[in-house]
């Protein structure tokens, strides 16, 4: 799931980045965004989510597994005593929410790509979306964690 998200969020930001989305309205006082504004969201958000991976992904599997010793599992019982600790209907939640925020993301930027002149309400919705996508996988991997902290104390 990491790798999908990040994917997609890398191909629909960069889209969006490389097809010159921020415009200014020259002449006003609106703010001027440029395509570097787009670019840095990208980068902060990619980087965000590889540092939230990087960070969970080798204690969350080094839990599991102290898990396997802790109960005497098999490599066959710990595949199928394990699948709880990464798939259920919470798990399932926080994925969907992902999705549709990448759904968000990619209809933001193919917005920003086909808009004549956009403003940059456009970069702050684009902010807020990305913070969210943030969010989501930090606190799947906090339940995903909870969980097996859980079954670790008893």
């Amino acid at each position: 799931m990491a790798r999908t998200v990040r994917s997609l969020l890398v191909a629909a930001l960069l889209a969006l980045a490389l097809k010159g989305a921020a415009l200014a309205q020259e002449g006003t006082d609106t703010p001027v965004c440029a395509k570097s504004d787009f670019e840095t969201v990208v980068d902060q958000t990619a980087a965000a989510l590889r540092d939230l991976t990087g960070q969970n992904k080798p204690a969350f599997q080094e839990k599991l597994r102290l898990l396997k010793e802790k109960r005497g599992w098999s490599q066959e019982q710990f595949m199928k005593e394990a699948a709880p600790f990464v798939r259920d209907d919470q798990i399932a939640v926080y994925d969907q929410d992902s999705e549709r925020l990448l759904d968000d993301i990619s209809s933001l930027g193919q917005e920003g790509a086909e808009a004549k002149s956009p403003d940059c309400e456009l970069l702050k919705e684009l902010r807020a979306q990305m913070d969210q996508l943030v969010a989501a996988q930090n606190a799947k991997w906090g339940y995903m964690f909870k969980k097996l902290d859980e079954a670790l104390g008893q």
